[in-house]
């Protein structure tokens, strides 16, 4: 199957809607219950882009996956960390595209100057936590029943995983916005880092 791994468009909003929603309406793995509109997806993915990417993943032509990075907190000491979200088509699962979108995703931020990646997990999810220890990250903190949806309360682990050293007197990280913009900048093999991943025969 001809897979690849790009930067995701507002045109995607559609493709990334239909990955999404089923998590929002059926599972408790994202906290927020009503999936957004069309519409609200495609300013999700603009303004992201401005500051941070946006991947998706597509096979044959369609997208089964996407993962993003985003803002821990807005302060300006928190600059040089971000937090990261990964989801994956029923269809898809299992077969290296969280892998890939992750790899990815570390490579572009890497680059921007970014130091330490965060994530979120909603508890019991024992799949999500797999994968996140397989991709390196330590779980450093639990918040028990830090939230109520479908129907009961859920704890929320955190997990971080540095992909930098950090420096006594670090740079601002460079907006992927900017770096999309230089052509200097070789985006395109950071953007394909991961696609070694996407055997769709294995686990992802």
């Amino acid at each position: 199957m001809a897979a690849r791994i790009r930067v995701a468009t507002p045109e995607d909003a559609a493709a990334v809607r239909e990955i999404y929603a089923p998590f929002c309406e059926s599972t408790a793995v994202t906290f927020e219950e009503d999936p957004p509109t069309v519409s609200e997806t495609a300013d999700r993915i603009e303004s992201t882009l401005e500051g941070y990417p946006w991947l998706v993943c597509e096979r044959d032509g369609a997208v089964v996956g996407y993962a993003y990075a985003g803002p821990l907190r807005k302060r300006r000491a928190y600059g040089w960390i971000v937090e990261l979200s990964v989801y994956v088509a029923d269809d898809a699962r299992r077969s290296g595209v969280g892998r890939a979108l992750y790899e990815s995703l570390f490579a572009i931020l890497e680059r921007q100057g970014v130091l330490d990646v965060y994530t979120v997990t909603t508890l019991p999810n024992p799949a999500t936590v797999r994968f996140h220890e397989r991709l390196g990250f330590e779980r450093v903190v639990d918040f028990p029943a830090m939230g109520y949806t479908q129907d009961e309360w859920h704890d929320v682990a955190w997990w971080r995983r540095s992909i930098a050293e950090k420096p006594a007197d670090p740079d601002r990280p460079t907006p992927f916005s900017a770096l999309r913009d230089d052509p200097d900048a070789s985006l395109a093999p950071l953007v394909a880092a991961g696609e070694s991943a996407l055997e769709f025969d294995r686990e992802a």
